[in-house]
């Protein structure tokens, strides 16, 4: 269940700096961003706390869903994390128990 695509929203603290991505391997791309394996915007400014993503059935639906989060207003992108995490936990804890 691992290698499907999402888009997910990394932030680096509650209501701080957010990055957009997508990926296949949703586990193994934020394992990635947390140990600074990613070089650029997430390890320059330390956003590394998985806050909010959304799994989908093709590799072109999710790049289209990135491309149209990256053009929204902050509030829309907040308001996403809030709706799925209202206390902006860390959502990698739950790939450790498995996925």
């Amino acid at each position: 269940m691992t290698r499907r695509p999402a888009v997910y929203i990394l932030a680096s603290k509650r209501n701080g700096t957010l990055y957009i991505g997508v990926t296949s391997n949703l586990p193994k791309r934020i394992w990635e961003h947390k140990h600074d394996l990613v070089e650029g915007f997430t390890k320059r400014y330390r956003v590394h706390q998985l806050v909010w993503y959304e799994r989908l059935d093709s590799m072109e639906a999710a790049i289209q869903l990135e491309k149209r989060m990256k053009g929204w207003r902050r509030e829309w992108k907040l308001r996403a994390i809030e709706d799925m995490n209202p206390t902006w936990r860390d959502l990698f804890e739950d790939f450790s128990a498995g996925d």
